[in-house]
């Protein structure tokens, strides 16, 4: 048996970042690019990543002019290094998408060292629920990124 990893890598793939460190940064950079375009808007910002409820922002917008109250935005976030090819996505984090697709949103953010493409929000991103056991799926980024628009007000 032969790891995909060392496939990819002899093949000269990049599917992953194997360091921690680096993962981290691409995470962080691409929160911060998520949080920073929600913030634009006017809407109050929550990390809510560590609370593995299915997505890792919450973003609330200000009330209607009337009053009336507008639903939270909740916000998946996948940062991915320059020059990947997929995006994992968790179980826990499609049965969301799909359960509360009006609020859903997976936000995509390219990083390149600290500099980044994006975000790029893609709506309605699942269509199916996961088979018993699965615990994650492997989507590829070219083909989210083809359903994806730049943040606005309206999604």
């Amino acid at each position: 048996v032969i790891p995909q990893g060392l496939l990819s890598m002899r093949k000269g793939e990049n599917q992953f970042t194997v360091d921690a460190v680096a993962r981290a940064h691409v995470e962080q950079v691409a929160m911060n690019a998520v949080m920073q375009a929600e913030k634009k808007f006017g809407y109050e910002v929550t990390d809510v990543g560590s609370e593995k409820c299915g997505w890792d922002v919450t973003s609330r917008p200000p009330a209607n002019t009337d009053g009336s109250i507008k639903p939270d935005r909740h916000i998946e976030v996948k940062g991915r290094a320059k020059g990947q090819s997929t995006i994992t996505v968790s179980r826990n984090e499609i049965i969301y998408g799909l359960n509360q697709s009006d609020k859903f949103i997976l936000a995509i953010v390219i990083v390149d060292s600290d500099s980044h493409d994006g975000p790029f929000y893609v709506q309605n991103p699942f269509t199916v629920e996961p088979d018993f056991g699965v615990a994650s799926i492997n989507y590829d980024l070219s083909d989210l990124l083809s359903k994806a628009v730049t943040p606005n007000e309206t999604i």
